[in-house]
């Protein structure tokens, strides 16, 4: 009898030190790859800073209210100093996102081929993030091509607007 209970009593001691071995390789492996952690945490720190940095500069890419009308007038400039006539410049109704504005601007030039190329080129070295979407070259009959596109140009939002886009999706989060 004494040997019987020693044995189930034994048996289920075995069964719990297995257990706890098992627990203990867990913990191992937490503990090396939180102390990997730990050790890379000041290079982890300065990558964060250099990604901020980027962030930073990408945002001053985008302009602010008051310079989207000196960011119209320059795409216009573009396309005059590039010797095309205007048959369309309407902006669009702007689109607010997350953390930015869209603003598409409906473009319709006439002019020579690579007068629209080195037009396109000067949208794209622009000092501010402005992107032709939707572009059809199509002939025109003075031998002149026409070229229909959607300028995009981004700003980034002030406080007050992304304070009104949070508002707004918790309102929106409280309906649904």
């Amino acid at each position: 009898m004494v040997v019987a209970l020693w044995f189930v009593w034994l048996s289920a001691v075995n069964e719990e030190l297995t257990a706890e071995k098992t627990k203990e390789v867990q913990l191992r492996q937490d503990y090396t790859g939180k102390l990997t952690q730990a050790i890379n945490l000041d290079a982890l720190k300065r990558q964060r800073e250099q990604v901020q940095q980027y962030v930073t500069q990408l945002e001053k890419q985008l302009p602010s209210k008051a310079e989207m009308d000196a960011l119209l007038s320059d795409i216009n400039q573009a396309g005059l100093g590039r010797s095309l006539q205007f048959e369309l410049f309407r902006p669009g109704q702007v689109v607010i996102k997350d953390y930015y504005a869209e603003l598409p601007i409906a473009v319709r030039v006439t002019g020579q081929y690579h007068d629209m190329g080195e037009f396109a080129a000067d949208i794209a070295n622009l000092s501010r993030i402005v992107t032709l979407n939707n572009m059809a070259i199509t002939p025109a009959k003075d031998g002149n091509l026409v070229m229909d596109a959607t300028a995009k140009t981004f700003r980034y939002l002030d406080s007050e607007e992304i304070a009104q886009q949070r508002k707004n999706a918790l309102a929106n989060g409280a309906k649904q």
